[in-house]
């Protein structure tokens, strides 16, 4: 918090403010926290870049963006071109981290950019989502009331910055005196790493896409090593589809063993993180695994081509309205007015349009 803090004035000295974008280009390390911590204190909005995207995406996205600042270890500070208009600061150099270690005044508002997440764009140009400090708080308060947390837990860091499952990760833990463990670099990808790091680290809360959860679930039964992860006790998973298979496998292995529980979440990063969720560890046996109901603050509907709502049973489109909309797509202005049109059931609101199938269930949950 300290580093942060004196990070956060020298970026304000420096000319950040409310709205101001700073890039960071780091791998998972506590130089990764400092510097989002730091960029969100000074009053700005972060913008992770993976040190591997290819120069030409890391040039669209600083021009596109406006960003002007970027934090980098100097590991790939060489490996970088020279990019136009970017002032590269190296975030392990020790000059940066001295002076007044007091938190900074707040000069941010619920209204200014907490970040701009970058999606694959299939048009081939990536789009930045722009997701607004008060939407990240509106998330991050839902998912404490609904499995809190607290001193005694451990959540593991290993989605990559450049996701916005990444957020909850990062932040929530901060919200209640828990910890964080990042997973070494590339450790997510292998699911040795993510044993031993739930080993050591008496991990409790974590996140797995549901195809990594296949291959962590049939390295745990194959190995036989459910003691070695009896720690945990909540596992969220969202970024694909969640099917059954694998929700009786994690509920045999983990659920009627340790009393592990797995939750399916869903939602695009134009939502902020996630917007609905679903409870897949039951007594009772699951015929689907739903995306289940909306979270706080949040409104789900089906909507058909007519923009029309859809009865239960029928599918339509997945629009979302409430507080998790992002500001839209940084300067984007007609995909913007595209996908978050106006909201008919709503006047003076918006809904985005996520371009998913989805229908109602008879018991509430959403499919």
């Amino acid at each position: 918090n300290e580093k942060a803090n004196q990070l956060a004035r020298k970026l304000r000295e420096k000319g950040i403010k409310p709205d101001s974008v700073v890039g960071i280009m780091v791998e998972r390390s506590p130089e990764m926290i400092i510097g989002i911590m730091a960029v969100l204190k000074a009053g700005g909005a972060y913008l992770p870049i993976a040190p591997e995207y290819p120069e030409d995406r890391i040039q669209f996205m600083l021009d596109d963006s406006g960003s002007q600042i970027i934090l980098i270890q100097d590991k790939f500070i060489n490996a970088k071109g020279s990019y136009r208009n970017a002032e590269f600061i190296s975030i392990e150099n020790q000059e940066l981290f001295t002076g007044d270690v007091s938190n900074p005044k707040l000069i941010s508002k619920p209204e200014n950019l907490a970040y701009i997440i970058y999606t694959s764009g299939s048009t081939g140009k990536p789009k930045g989502v722009m997701i607004e400090n008060y939407s990240v708080i509106n998330r991050i308060n839902w998912m404490q009331k609904q499995y809190p947390i607290a001193e005694g837990d451990v959540i593991l860091q290993k989605t990559p910055y450049t996701f916005d499952v990444s957020v909850w990760e990062l932040l929530w833990w901060s919200f209640t005196g828990a910890k964080v463990c990042l997973l070494i670099p590339g450790g997510e990808k292998n699911p040795e790493e993510i044993v031993k790091a739930i080993e050591k680290n008496k991990v409790t809360t974590m996140h797995f896409v549901p195809s990594m959860l296949s291959v962590f679930l049939e390295y745990v039964e194959e190995k036989g090593i459910i003691e070695e992860i009896a720690s945990l006790k909540q596992v969220f998973a969202s970024g694909e589809a969640l099917n059954l298979k694998q929700v009786e496998k994690f509920n045999k292995l983990l659920y009627k063993e340790k009393g592990t529980s797995l939750h399916n979440l869903y939602g695009p990063t134009e939502a902020t993180v996630d917007v609905s969720y679903f409870g897949c560890s039951t007594e009772e046996e699951l015929e689907l695994v739903p995306i289940g109901k909306p979270i706080d603050n949040i409104k789900l509907y089906v909507v058909s081509k007519e923009k029309c709502l859809q009865p239960i049973g029928v599918a339509g489109e997945l629009c979302i309205a409430g507080d998790g909309l992002a500001r839209g797509y940084l300067n984007r202005p007609e995909l913007t007015e595209e996908k978050f049109a106006a909201n008919p059931f709503a006047p003076g609101e918006r809904m985005y349009r996520t371009g998913d199938l989805a229908r109602w269930l008879p018991d509430g949950n959403l499919e």
